[in-house]
């Protein structure tokens, strides 16, 4: 019995010094008060925050070929004329480029490192496809391509349905510089010759 008492004395004296001026009664109306009180967590403390869930990383570039692709979906079927730079050969080549460019483009003066046959795609599907086509190039530096969009002796009047709207397409795509009619041996009337600027590493933005 005495050593509870001593207990009790002893906490009591520890409670005066650490609440000084505190009565007896005061500190029994506090403990009551909050009797019922649930301690919350800290969020802002250091360690609250090593608990939460880190964010997942954001898929930067599969955004930026998302909306690559976006944009190459817009391509229109309309030629832009401000762009043009032709001749009776139904050639193309970009403001600055020469015509010895050209002339070198046509002669086969380049390999072609890559083809791409349009043959039995819609309007839709070779427009993605030259759109793709253009940039998987561009990115792995091929630098002279051939496209072949057929003569369009299957087709209804016997028309090149592919013909006017691939250059109107490769017109439209900054990574040509050039193109051409393809000679007789290469497709002739159902084919181009594409040159596109050298490869410059992503573009920052």
């Amino acid at each position: 019995m005495r050593s509870d008492t001593l207990r009790v004395s002893k906490a009591k004296r520890l409670a005066e010094i650490a609440s000084p001026g505190i009565s007896d009664d005061d500190r029994a109306l506090f403990q009551a008060a909050v009797a019922d009180a649930v301690r919350v967590e800290d969020t802002r403390h250091p360690l609250a925050q090593e608990k939460r869930p880190k964010p997942a990383p954001l898929p930067r570039q599969r955004m930026a070929d998302e909306a690559c692709a976006l944009r190459e979906s817009q391509l229109s079927d309309m030629t832009p004329d401000s762009l043009l730079d032709t001749d009776e050969n139904l050639s193309f080549a970009r403001t600055g480029i020469s015509s010895d460019t050209l002339r070198k483009l046509r002669r086969g003066h380049w390999s072609v490192q890559a083809e791409l046959d349009l043959h039995g795609m819609r309007s839709d599907e070779a427009r993605e496809a030259v759109a793709d086509f253009i940039r998987r190039c561009h990115q792995s530096d091929r630098r002279c391509l051939r496209v072949i969009h057929g003569k369009g002796l299957g087709s209804a009047g016997r028309e090149p349905v592919l013909k006017s709207k691939v250059r109107a397409w490769m017109m439209q795509k900054n990574e040509v510089l050039a193109f051409c009619q393809a000679p007789g041996h290469a497709g002739g009337s159902g084919a181009l010759l594409v040159l596109l600027r050298a490869y410059r590493g992503p573009q920052q933005s």
